[in-house]
């Protein structure tokens, strides 16, 4: 998903066709967020809920503390790697909630770094919450239903191109109780790898410690996951997934939050472990203008998902989101060769079987 808020499937009017793990989403009506009020990086208020409102010790409190605790923890290893620093903006909105964006641009071995915490309330048609609930509910045309979304995402993109580019999201989204319904919850996110070349033990590194965080919770879970992301991924008009995979997950709530929140937790308090030792590992090494090259043309399969497909993505350009916030994923570059092949022994070729065929990859 794109640097953006957790994203309700049902926060705009929608129709929803179910593909996999993915729903292909077109907005309708837009969503009209307050206009931001920025801050200044000592104005950060300690919580972004509505204070008075919002029960500190409510899963929206605590999935505040955790997103924005991640943030300050990926951060930092990002920048005890790299050297550089983060520029933070960051905003309140009114009647409550705001953002976090935090961009390291042009650093020693990042190109570009961003990491993104939001907290939002607003209303969803109620058309798009019967679709999004699945239940045939009576409503007038103009009712809207209240929600709270937050979520923390990111994606790193490295110089060198034998360091994989990676992204995560964690969010949790609910509604208020209305019409005598009551509120509705589910937790989503995931971590996912995306190297221009196949390295297996790197990807046997990043697939295990997420192997080994789902078995703590679920034994089923990683190949469930695994499965999902790989569908997620998938560019079909490339026939091949965006990278490596990982694990993904949405409209999770199965079973009571306490046990989802402690699961997605446990994945984003294992980002760094489970990507920067691969940074460290090959931020020097060697390359030349080929690998540059392949490296550049598999930046702009990032960039066909994120803007065709995602649904991060797509929902935030709809709905008048922060748009810096939104395109904080894209690459400083990337490029697109007209009828690029390569040599059917090489590398690349390797890397192309691997993303043309994922669900034959069993990393772990």
């Amino acid at each position: 998903m794109a640097a953006v808020v957790a994203t309700p499937v049902g926060a705009a009017r929608v129709q929803v066709v179910r593909r996999s793990a993915r729903s292909t989403v077109r907005v309708q009506a837009a969503v009209k967020l307050e206009a931001p009020n920025y801050v200044g990086k000592d104005e950060v208020p300690t919580s972004l809920l509505r204070p008075g409102i919002d029960d500190p010790e409510s899963m929206r409190g605590k999935f505040e503390r955790m997103i924005r605790g991640i943030q300050d923890k990926v951060c930092a290893a990002i920048e005890e790697v790299d050297g550089g620093s983060f520029r933070q903006d960051a905003w309140t909105r009114p009647s409550g909630g705001g953002g976090i964006t935090r961009v390291l641009q042009e650093g020693n071995v990042w190109e570009k770094a961003g990491v993104a915490v939001s907290v939002v309330y607003g209303t969803m048609p109620a058309e798009s919450y019967r679709v999004a609930i699945g239940k045939d509910i009576p409503f007038e045309k103009d009712d809207r239903v209240p929600f709270f979304a937050a979520g923390v995402s990111s994606v790193m993109h490295p110089w060198n191109p034998h360091c994989p580019t990676m992204h995560f999201n964690y969010r949790y989204f609910e509604t208020e109780d209305w019409k005598g319904i009551p509120g509705q919850w589910w937790f989503g996110g995931g971590t996912d790898i995306t190297p221009c070349y196949l390295n297996e033990e790197d990807m046997k590194h990043f697939h295990g410690t997420y192997k080994a965080v789902c078995d703590r919770h679920d034994p089923a879970w990683y190949d469930k996951f695994k499965l999902n992301c790989d569908d997620y991924f998938m560019i079909p008009h490339r026939g091949e997934t965006r990278g490596m995979g990982g694990i993904f997950f949405d409209d999770l709530n199965d079973r009571d939050k306490d046990t989802i929140f402690a699961f997605s937790s446990d994945c984003a308090n294992h980002i760094v472990e489970s990507y920067v030792p691969i940074v460290q590992k090959h931020k020097n090494d060697p390359y030349g203008p080929r690998q540059k090259e392949w490296q550049q043309v598999r930046r702009g399969r990032y960039v066909e998902f994120n803007l065709v497909y995602d649904r991060g993505t797509i929902f935030g350009l709809k709905t008048g989101g922060r748009i810096e916030s939104i395109l904080m994923s894209m690459p400083l570059t990337a490029s697109w060769r007209y009828d690029y092949q390569v040599d059917p022994q090489s590398p690349e070729q390797k890397f192309l079987d691997a993303v043309r065929n994922p669900r034959e990859q069993r990393w772990v």
